[in-house]
């Protein structure tokens, strides 16, 4: 399975402006910026590659926990994870140092330390997880 998105940039890096399209349409020339990247901490002005990468990370480990939870005969009512990436200014650029996960669950019957395992358990074999070895990933999961 591949999958594909397409950026198109316009311009100097400061005031140029960009786009991002999506294999399924989820962004459709949805526009990007460096101001969006790294001057407005409130998010509102549009997205960023550390978003999506956010994004992506959090999805990705929802599924991987619930699928490990259904194995164990105790399927989520609800996962809500939320993955903070952080970008830092190194070496005359910019890294990305971290993702830090929480997770909010409503899993009916699950003992804590059982959830704890599975939880870690996926943090550690999600495909994005996987990808992001380089940097730190750490994860906060409690039931709710």
């Amino acid at each position: 399975m591949k999958r594909h998105a397409t950026a198109i940039w316009n311009g100097a890096l400061a005031d140029g402006r960009g786009s991002l399209t999506t294999q399924s349409g989820a962004l459709d020339n949805h526009g990007y910026s460096f101001k969006a990247r790294f001057e407005d901490e409130s998010g509102k002005s549009g997205t960023n590659p550390e978003e999506l990468l956010a994004a992506a990370h959090a999805g990705c480990f929802a599924m991987q926990l619930s699928h490990f939870l259904a194995e164990n005969g105790t399927p989520a009512d609800e996962l809500k994870a939320r993955a903070v990436v952080a970008v830092e200014q190194a070496d005359g650029g910019f890294e990305v140092k971290s993702s830090a996960i929480t997770l909010e669950a409503r899993v009916p019957g699950i003992e804590d330390a059982k959830f704890k395992e599975l939880a870690e358990k996926a943090k550690a074999g999600c495909p994005i997880s996987k990808a992001l070895g380089a940097i730190e990933v750490t994860l906060d999961a409690k039931l709710v």
